[in-house]
């Protein structure tokens, strides 16, 4: 069956500013692959010109990258260009997705739920910006991942240097409403949604130092919500992935309020894959080991 696959670039690190957390994660696909038999080879676009996959031969590419340069459609689009297929979503579902703002667009055009918000620069008012959205409020760049540059402001005064903070790793920045209630990610895996993984974070402070580098965040898979409701969750996460057109493997982070309803925050078209990672947590209550959970995300790599 590997040998299905042919010669296979797990690309990996890329310049953005979680290149820290792709490189675990491509490690980690790349000993998976190679264990499985594939002839898989570590590629590093920081460190070797993309047309060289073309010259060398590679066959498929597994995208591990993961933010601006890796997971925003750019990539994608070189692959396209040279007739590589490649996994996960194609140029426009990626660059959509990587947009916080602009999926947010797409989901409430099509009627999917998404906490308000505002965008924000230097002539914002910020206290129009605290009546509207109240307190707290998230602010984080558009286009990173990971809580890069995220911060959760609790007095009106904060907004500003949050703004700031924000800015410094992107010129979009987005304010956003706090939503209460229990945090939850869904992958996706082809058209399926796996079950769901409900996080505890500490503080309820869910940022990149609790996602990668703790063992104090709590993660629940299977996530304990009544069956009904994470059948109907999973649905509208398989449904919020066509509607931007995400293909192959994601997921998407969710608050479900003390009410019942959710709310969607985010869609990943390139996720994590290290050992604090939540798709392959929620691959292997699904029945799939790591190894198979990425020889499955590699059988579905395509162009177009």
């Amino acid at each position: 069956m590997a040998g299905k696959f042919g010669k296979v670039a797990v690309l990996l690190g890329g310049n953005s500013a979680e290149r820290e957390i792709s490189l675990m994660s491509g490690g980690a696909v790349l000993a998976a692959l190679q264990a499985a038999g594939v002839d898989a080879h570590a590629f590093d676009p920081a460190e070797r010109d993309l047309h060289i996959l073309k010259e060398e031969g590679f066959d498929r590419a597994f995208i591990a990258l993961h933010g601006r340069g890796g997971e925003d459609g750019t990539v994608q689009g070189a692959l396209e260009l040279m007739g590589i297929p490649y996994t996960g979503s194609g140029v426009m579902a990626s660059a959509i997705a990587m947009d916080k703002w602009r999926t947010k667009l797409v989901w409430l055009a099509a009627g999917l739920p998404t906490p308000r918000f505002a965008i924000l620069d230097a002539s914002t008012d910020w206290d129009a910006v605290v009546a509207d959205l109240g307190l707290p409020i998230f602010v984080k760049p558009v286009h990173e991942g990971s809580s890069m540059g995220a911060t959760k402001v609790t007095e009106a005064g904060q907004l500003k240097g949050a703004w700031e903070l924000a800015a410094r790793f992107d010129s979009l920045v987005l304010a956003e409403e706090f939503v209460t209630g229990q945090e939850l990610t869904a992958p996706f895996l082809g058209e399926r949604a796996l079950p769901l993984v409900r996080i505890v974070a500490p503080g309820g402070n869910y940022d990149y130092q609790n996602k990668y580098f703790t063992d104090d965040t709590q993660y629940f898979c299977p996530s304990g919500l009544p069956e009904a409701q994470e059948r109907e969750i999973q649905a509208a996460i398989v449904r919020c992935a066509k509607v931007l057109g995400c293909r192959g493997w994601g997921r998407a982070d969710l608050i479900l309020r003390d009410d019942g309803s959710f709310t969607l925050l985010e869609i990943n078209t390139a996720p994590g894959m290290t050992n604090h990672s939540l798709v392959p947590m929620s691959a292997r209550v699904a029945g799939l080991s790591f190894e198979a959970l990425c020889l499955e995300i590699l059988s579905g790599a395509r162009l177009g």
